[in-house]
């Protein structure tokens, strides 16, 4: 097993640490006191109350986990700025997510991405679909990828076990999540943007100093081979150790790119569409924003912040790689297998080592924090939208008319399970992809992401799509993508030294050719069914599909015969006054809030009206409008300087 070092063992660094956990739990508890979460709508959306720099600090740090830290450092160190792009595209598609799609969400007035398409196609069956998978998807690759990167980080610091490091952070991160609801997710969130963003510029400083500047990290990069490079008497293939030679390219060769450029900008695209666009983590911070402006200013905000990773995580994990050369850049299996206890390479520890060996006392605790705040974010994120999810999607299928109570404990009891099962699924992750976790994540992603991403899309700008159409193109989807997956699973990815003996016509294609094939082959089928079948009348359609989208019309819902998400208000009004214990834990539990006057008829038309009104001030929209212009300027000015 790897050596542990113990490093963080001064008085400095541990009080670093105990105060940024206090400061995390204030903010926690203060989003609590002072935001309403004993609705539903108070607990999952925050009252739709939230201003544009909450929203932009809190979908940067739902998007940057400890993942991203341990992911794409790992990959940078391997394979050169590339990974970058990963980062960069994301600067059109907040924009898109602002301008295209939101509006059309918040019109709909929804909680959650499988409840718009339940009013947009009608029937169950693709509402169930999506709410099933996404939460497959969150516990498979996001929440064990953070889990697992944020323990391989305390195990390094402070030589903790891996699962005691893990329950510890689960328990911490749980409380507020479960207690406070998306407030108080997004509050926090913001703090610890403020503290990634702070934390990860100091140690970009000090690695650039390390390495003698700009000019001489590319110099040094390309220099950096590992002094052991055979073992068994067999010399290993200089192609699995010296640098890329286009380490220093956005835009690599098509045919033998690790990161090929068609699938760069399209296949990726089709990626960033479905996570930026059509993923409730994401889409759930905009819909709990005060009005479009503040929505739009949020999605601006979290571009701008979305240029920092290339230099804050990209570089510093190819610097890593200078200075650490023979563990990080390690080939020879057994090497490797004693540096950081996998024998496929050593990559993904290229960012918490030089955390651990380049800071000083003091700042080592700050950037451990940094880490727990990357993974605290964005698993509160998902945890706060897999059981809206759940709640709203599923739950309310089984049990016809839950009071609003009953909701909400269901969330909550639902986030503990999922807890339970994202621990169970780490040690698969420990092992796949060949040590580079990025790369588990994104290979996942292109399998089961490119259909969800096309029903979206045409669902939204084509409605001549029909429900047949939609959930047809899902299931055969499913069945492509999931038929490569199992085969890359049961065949191993296999490493440089030791090449997996997958069939190419199975494992040969990258994944992001992949995944425009397959978002290909799903929106062909949507068509054709749909145009085979019959249509959908406009009546149904009014203000959820782009064409009809300022139309004033009253919309007929499809599933109008079946309401079925009118909460009982058969709550326990026996009239006695609660016990002190019962009190507490109705506080604890948001479970205490008066019980308002009810509303009129027309009072709750003004109220629903208030919710799915996109308009905007001319000024502000003005602003922002220029601002997007602005950041898709800067996007392709960064793709083309380091094309």
């Amino acid at each position: 097993m790897m050596q542990t070092l113990i490093r963080i063992n001064n008085a400095a660094d541990i009080s670093v640490i105990v105060i940024y956990f206090l400061v995390v739990l204030a903010v926690g508890l203060w989003a609590m006191y002072s935001t309403n979460r004993g609705t539903v709508g108070g607990f999952f959306l925050a009252g739709r109350s939230m201003v544009w720099w909450p929203i932009g600090a809190s979908l940067f740090a739902s998007n940057i986990g400890s993942g991203h830290f341990v992911g794409i450092a790992g990959t940078a160190a391997a394979g050169g700025i590339a990974i970058g792009g990963y980062e960069w595209n994301a600067l059109i598609f907040v924009v898109v997510l602002g301008w295209l799609f939101v509006p059309i969400y918040v019109k709909a007035g929804v909680v959650t991405m499988p409840e718009y398409l339940r009013k947009r196609f009608g029937g169950k069956r693709i509402q169930i679909y999506l709410s099933v998978l996404s939460l497959i998807v969150y516990i498979f690759t996001k929440i064990s990828a953070d889990i697992f990167s944020g323990a391989i980080f305390i195990q390094l610091a402070i030589g903790l076990n891996l699962y005691v490091a893990i329950i510890i952070l689960l328990a911490i991160t749980a409380l507020y999540t479960i207690t406070g609801g998306l407030a108080a997710v997004i509050y926090t969130d913001t703090l610890q943007t403020f503290i990634m963003v702070v934390g990860s510029f100091i140690l970009m400083g000090f690695a650039f100093k390390e390495v003698g500047g700009y000019d001489a990290f590319m110099k040094k990069y390309m220099e950096a081979i590992p002094s052991n490079v055979s073992y068994g008497g067999i010399t290993i293939d200089e192609n699995c150790y010296k640098p890329r030679a286009d380490a220093f390219h956005i835009f690599r060769d098509p045919v033998s790119g690790d990161l090929p450029w068609p699938g760069l900008i399209f296949g990726l695209s089709i990626l960033a569409l479905w996570y930026w666009c059509t993923d409730q983590v994401i889409v759930q911070r905009c819909l709990s924003g005060k009005n479009m402006s503040h929505v739009k200013a949020g999605c601006i905000m979290c571009g701008y912040l979305k240029l920092l990773p290339m230099f804050i995580i990209v570089m510093p994990g190819m610097i890593s790689r200078i200075l650490y050369t023979d563990v990080v850049a390690c080939v020879v299996p057994e090497i490797c297998e004693e540096a950081c206890g996998t024998a496929v390479g050593c990559t993904n520890i290229a960012y918490p080592k030089m955390v651990v060996e380049l800071m000083p006392n003091g700042l080592r605790g700050l950037m451990l924090s940094v880490m727990l705040a990357s993974l605290m974010s964005s698993l509160t994120s998902i945890f706060n939208s897999a059981s809206t999810l759940f709640t709203m999607d599923i739950y309310t299928k089984i049990r016809k008319r839950p009071s609003e109570k009953e909701l909400m404990l269901a969330g909550r009891a639902f986030m503990l399970l999922l807890i339970g099962v994202s621990i169970a699924w780490v040690p698969v992750v420990q092992s796949a992809q060949s040590g580079q976790l990025f790369d588990y994540i994104q290979s996942i992603t292109s399998y089961l992401g490119p259909p969800i991403a096309a029903v979206f899309l045409l669902g939204i700008f084509c409605k001549r799509v029909n429900e047949q159409g939609a959930f047809w193109g899902l299931m055969l989807g499913l069945l492509v993508g999931l038929s490569r997956m199992i085969a890359e699973f049961a065949y191993g990815t296999g490493s440089c030294v030791a090449p997996s003996n997958c069939p190419f016509i199975i494992c040969g294609i990258h994944y992001l050719y992949f995944a425009i094939i397959l978002f290909g082959v799903s929106a062909i089928v949507i068509l054709a069914v749909s145009f085979m079948t019959k249509p959908i009348p406009d009546v149904h359609l009014y203000r959820l599909c782009w064409s009809l989208r300022n139309s004033k019309e009253e919309r007929i819902d499809l599933d109008a015969d079946d309401k079925e998400d009118i909460p009982d208000e058969k709550d326990d009004e026996s009239g006695e006054e609660p016990g002190c214990l019962k009190k507490a834990y109705n506080w604890f539990c948001g479970l205490d809030q008066q019980k308002g006057p009810k509303l009129s008829k027309e009072e709750e038309e003004a109220l629903k009206e208030k919710l799915t009104d996109t308009t905007e001030v001319p000024l502000w929209r003005n602003v922002v409008n220029i601002n997007g212009i602005i950041l898709l300027t800067v996007a392709v000015f960064c793709h083309a300087f380091f094309a």
